[in-house]
């Protein structure tokens, strides 16, 4: 059995565990934005970095303000 060798990548952490936020709003459209792709898509946990609960509430968050007309469904 040969040893990987290589670089380890850097573990990332919660950006809303960083910033103590108890709760995701979805009025806050310019931290939401952050974590959609260009396509209109909800970034994954294993690439936005945030932790399970977070991620859960960030979910539900993106969805309501594109309800609300505060993000597009997607980009034209």
């Amino acid at each position: 059995m040969r040893k990987e060798r290589g670089r380890r990548p850097k573990k990332k952490v919660c950006g809303f565990c960083m910033d103590k936020v108890s709760h995701v709003d979805f009025k806050e459209a310019s931290r939401l934005k952050r974590h959609v792709t260009d396509r209109g898509k909800i970034l994954p946990r294993r690439i936005s970095g945030n932790c399970a609960k977070h991620q859960r509430q960030m979910t539900v968050a993106i969805k309501r303000a594109r309800q609300m007309a505060l993000l597009p469904f997607t980009i034209e």
